[in-house]
């Protein structure tokens, strides 16, 4: 991933434009695929670009519109979430990236150290302050997200910022000098109570909302009775296949864990 220092007209690519942690889309809800000079949009050619990757032999672009007031004639504006679904696995990726490295620029404008401006770094994503030469990265916040398996059901809860929404697995934040594995232990213990073991890894999936990292482990449970915390649970318990309540979409790990330990046993 690099900065691009100017970007070629007639060169197709996929376009992440990105404005205030939204995508612009195409009326059929894709991602523009042509030339910038086929697509004929308006906007000024200085704002930050760079190079994300590839995807089929094309060159995978973002251009971060900071907070330029275009109006693209076609297409509208979707936030992330909507994204996820309605992209391809590959490309919702990308757009995530995309989303995460905008926020950054625009979250790095001036040093958090001594308050000058900073600029960016051509090959690589980063900020540098011109005073005191301090250089920043972009942020990623990891978190953790555990199936806790009990006689072949999974443990599920709903959020109280979710009144009405989908139960899902726990998760939590890592907090400083923690491993992953102490904080599966200490997130269960404070959200639900319960004794675990048996921690094992999943897999993991980047989520821009606006710069987490999920990291999935299936975890077995050890003891005690459900006690929801009442500052972030308003209900909870243990679930099979045939009695499932409204769960995340099959684009969230945490479906992917649920399916897995379901299927599994």
């Amino acid at each position: 991933m690099k900065k691009i220092k100017r970007l070629n007209e007639m060169r197709s690519a996929w376009w992440f434009f990105c404005r205030d942690d939204q995508l612009w889309l195409l009326p059929d809800a894709q991602l523009p695929s042509d030339s910038l000079n086929a697509l004929g949009l308006e906007f000024d050619r200085q704002c930050p670009s760079y190079l994300l990757d590839y995807h089929q032999g094309k060159p995978c672009i973002l251009v971060d519109l900071q907070h330029q007031n275009v109006n693209f004639e076609q297409g509208q504006w979707h936030d992330m979430r909507a994204l996820l679904t309605q992209l391809d696995e590959p490309l919702s990726l990308m757009a995530g990236r995309a989303c995460q490295v905008a926020h950054f620029i625009r979250t790095h404008q001036f040093c958090g150290q001594c308050g000058e401006r900073m600029f960016s770094i051509t090959w690589e994503v980063a900020k540098q302050c011109k005073g005191c030469g301090f250089r920043a990265y972009p942020r990623l916040s990891p978190a953790v997200i555990m199936a806790i398996v009990k006689d072949g059901e999974v443990l599920l809860a709903q959020n109280k910022r979710n009144v009405g929404g989908a139960f899902s697995i726990l998760a939590g934040f890592v907090e400083a000098g923690e491993t992953l594995e102490q904080t599966v232990v200490r997130e269960v213990f404070e959200e639900v109570g319960l004794s675990i073991n048996n921690i094992r890894y999943f897999g993991s999936q980047p989520w821009p909302f606006p710069h987490n990292m999920m990291v999935g482990f299936i975890v077995d449970y050890a003891g005690g009775e459900i006690k929801l915390a009442p500052n972030e649970l308003i209900a909870g318990g243990w679930y099979n296949a045939t009695n499932l309540p409204s769960i995340p979409g099959e684009h969230t790990i945490a479906r992917q864990m649920i399916d897995h330990v379901l299927n599994k046993n």
